[in-house]
């Protein structure tokens, strides 16, 4: 689920909460799909950035991100193109190259109607499942991926806090983990 160009330090900061100053903007992007199954998706949207952006383990001051909204058979294009996987997902991130503006960090595509049906076969809110899938695309933008185990682990820890806050379950357990928020 993500096209990595590069990494951005990540290191650990301290367990304080940063100043209310970091911020991902987002632009979003109608691709195609039908979407109209997500009344609010700018706040959606903006929403799960914010609480990224405010992550006390990610040294963010100032970031950009586009979101596409796009569907099945686009994404199995890119996906087929840049990781030779030609069937559809339900994220796609591709990290900022050089020469792009400062503090853009990439552009995140999501597929309509595997949102939708991961949604209903997970049994959780599609918006739920619309936020994590942002957040994951965040993440894998700021230099995190799932392939390792230790990978893994960590991406999920960051996922599953942030989550919290937003007051989604873990979608790894589907329990909502208060000592997180």
């Amino acid at each position: 689920c993500s096209l990595r160009q590069g990494h951005l330090s990540t290191a650990p900061m301290s367990d304080k909460r940063p100043s209310k100053r970091a911020r991902i903007g987002v632009e979003i992007v109608e691709d195609a799909g039908d979407w109209s199954f997500l009344e609010n998706v700018q706040e959606l949207v903006e929403a799960a950035a914010a609480e990224v952006a405010t992550e006390p383990a990610l040294r963010i001051k100032s970031a950009s991100v586009t979101v596409a909204l796009s569907d099945d058979a686009s994404v199995a294009l890119l996906n087929g193109q840049y990781r030779s996987k030609p069937k559809p997902t339900n994220v796609l991130s591709f990290p900022s190259g050089p020469g792009a503006g400062d503090g853009y960090i990439g552009d995140i595509v999501l597929a309509a109607e595997t949102v939708r049906s991961e949604a209903g076969a997970e049994d959780v809110p599609v918006e739920h499942h619309f936020q994590h899938l942002v957040v994951h695309g965040v993440l894998h933008l700021l230099g995190f991926d799932h392939e390792t185990e230790a990978e893994a682990e960590a991406m999920e820890k960051l996922e599953i806090g942030i989550l919290a806050r937003l007051g989604i379950a873990n979608p790894y357990t589907g329990t909502l983990d208060t000592a997180k928020i």
